[in-house]
C-alpha cells in the first residue's frame, strides 16, 4: 500500500469500505425476506417492510449529496457505515420485539447508511480520476459498480446459508460485528475532506441540475423500477411457493444472478466499445435500453405455456446479462456528468431518482404479485423499460458536459 499512489489507495479503502457494506446489505435483504416469509407474511407485507428502506433512501441521496459537498465524502461514508452497524444491532433483539415498525425502522436506517455508503463511493471516483480521462473514468466506475454487485449476489447466498444455519439473530449478529471492524478501520484511514466543495453549496443546490443529469435520472427511475418490480419480492416469493424451491437454494440461485450481473457490469467498458476506442454516450444508453425492453414481454408471454423454472432461470439470466449493461452505462454517464466541484450534489440527486424508483418498483412488486401472479409484474417491467429507452433519447449524444 505504501507503494501506490494516494489515489489508488484511496480508491481501495473506498471500495474496500463499499464492498464490506454491500455484503452486509445484501445479505440483510436475503435474511429479512426470507425470515418473514416464513412466519407467515404475505408478499405485500414483506415488501412494506422495506418501504422505510427505500422512502429514506430517496431523502437520503437528495440531502446526503448536498452534505458531502460540505462536509466531505470521507465523513458521508463513514456514517453510512455506522448507521449501518446500528440498524443491524436493533434486529439483534429477542424475536418478541421485532414487530414491524421496529423491523421497518431498522430498515429506514440500513436505507439511509446504504445510500450514503453508496453516494459517497461512486462520488469519490469523480475526484480520483482526472478530468479527460473519459476511459480511465469508465474503467474505474465500472470495477466500483460490478464488484459491489457481485459481492451483494455474494451476500443474497450468505443471507441464506446463514439463515438455514444459524438462525435470524445469530446471522444478523455476526454481520454487525464484522461490518464494526471494517468502520473502525475506515474512521482511521480515510482521507480527511475527500469531495470536500471549495464553496459551501446551498439549499436550492439541490434542485439546481443540468439538462443531462435531469434526464438521465428520469431514465435511472424506469429502469431500476423495471428491475425491483419483480425481482425484489414477486421473484423469490415465488421460487418458494410455486416452484417450492428452499431458502438455501433461492438464496444460492439469486446469489449466482447477482455475481454475473455485476461480472458483466465490470466488463461492460469492452462490451460496449472500448476495444474500437470509443466511449459510449447517451446515443449507447438508449440502444441498449432498447435491446432490454424486450425481455420481461417475452419472459410474461412464455410464462403460461412453457415450463416456468426454465422461463424464469433463462430469462432472468438474459434480463441479468442486458440490465447489468444498462447499469453500468449510467453509472458512467452520471459521474461523467457531474459537475467537478461538488460532485454529490449532481450524484445525490442521480441516486434519489435511483432510490425512487426502487420504491415504486418494490411496493407494486408486492401488490401486483399478491393480486395478478409474476406475469402482471414483467408486464409492468417491459413497460418500465419502455420508458426508459424513450427518456434516454434525449440524453446528450457526447461525452464532454458543461
Amino acid at each position: 500500500m505504501p507503494r501506490l499512489s494516494a489515489e489508488i489507495r484511496q480508491y481501495l479503502l473506498v471500495t474496500g469500505n463499499y464492498w464490506a457494506f454491500t455484503l452486509t446489505d445484501g445479505a440483510l435483504r436475503m435474511l429479512v425476506v426470507l425470515h418473514f416469509h416464513q412466519l407467515g407474511y404475505t408478499p405485500l407485507q414483506v415488501a412494506l417492510l422495506f418501504l422505510f428502506y427505500e422512502a429514506f433512501g430517496v431523502v437520503t441521496n437528495l440531502f446526503g449529496g448536498w452534505l458531502g459537498a460540505r462536509i466531505g465524502l470521507n465523513h458521508t461514508m463513514n456514517l453510512g457505515l455506522g448507521l449501518q452497524v446500528v440498524a443491524l444491532g436493533m434486529l439483534t433483539l429477542p424475536a418478541s420485539w421485532l414487530t414491524v415498525p421496529w423491523v421497518m425502522g431498522a430498515q429506514a436506517l440500513s436505507g439511509i447508511a446504504k445510500d450514503l455508503n453508496k453516494m459517497s463511493a461512486k462520488s469519490s471516483i469523480k475526484r480520483l480520476v482526472p478530468a479527460d480521462q473519459h476511459g480511465t473514468l469508465f474503467r474505474w466506475v465500472a470495477a466500483l459498480t460490478g464488484s459491489k454487485n457481485a459481492l451483494k449476489g455474494t451476500g443474497f447466498f450468505l443471507g441464506g446459508a446463514l439463515l438455514a444455519t444459524l438462525g435470524f439473530g445469530h446471522a444478523i449478529a455476526l454481520l454487525a460485528a464484522s461490518l464494526a471492524s471494517v468502520w473502525i478501520f475506515s474512521l482511521a484511514c480515510l482521507q480527511r475532506d475527500l469531495g470536500k466543495a471549495s464553496n459551501k453549496p446551498r439549499f436550492r443546490d439541490l434542485f439546481s441540475k443540468s439538462p443531462a443529469v435531469n434526464t438521465l435520472s428520469a431514465a435511472r427511475l424506469f429502469l431500476f423500477g423495471a428491475r425491483d418490480v419483480w425481482f425484489v419480492v414477486a421473484l423469490p416469493v415465488y421460487l418458494a411457493t410455486t416452484l417450492h424451491w428452499n431458502t438455501a437454494g433461492i438464496g444460492a440461485f439469486l446469489a449466482g444472478w447477482v455475481i454475473v450481473y455485476g461480472v458483466v457490469q465490470m466488463i461492460a467498458p469492452y462490451l460496449t466499445g472500448k476495444r474500437q476506442g470509443r466511449v459510449p454516450d447517451g446515443r449507447s444508453a438508449g440502444s441498449w435500453a432498447m435491446a432490454l425492453t424486450a425481455t420481461p414481454a417475452i419472459m410474461a408471454l412464455l410464462l403460461p405455456t412453457t415450463s416456468p423454472t426454465l422461463v424464469v432461470t433463462g430469462g432472468l439470466v438474459i434480463f441479468g446479462i442486458l440490465f447489468a449493461i444498462n447499469s453500468s452505462l449510467h453509472s458512467y454517464l452520471i459521474v461523467s456528468y457531474a459537475n467537478e466541484d461538488g460532485v454529490s450534489l449532481d450524484i445525490g440527486f442521480y441516486y434519489m431518482a435511483n432510490a425512487l424508483g426502487r420504491l415504486l418498483g418494490t411496493v407494486l412488486s408486492g401488490w401486483i404479485f399478491q393480486e395478478w401472479g409474476l406475469a402482471a409484474c414483467l408486464w409492468v417491467s417491459a413497460l418500465m423499460l419502455g420508458a426508459t429507452a424513450v427518456i434516454s433519447l434525449g440524453l446528450p449524444r457526447h461525452t464532454t458536459h458543461r
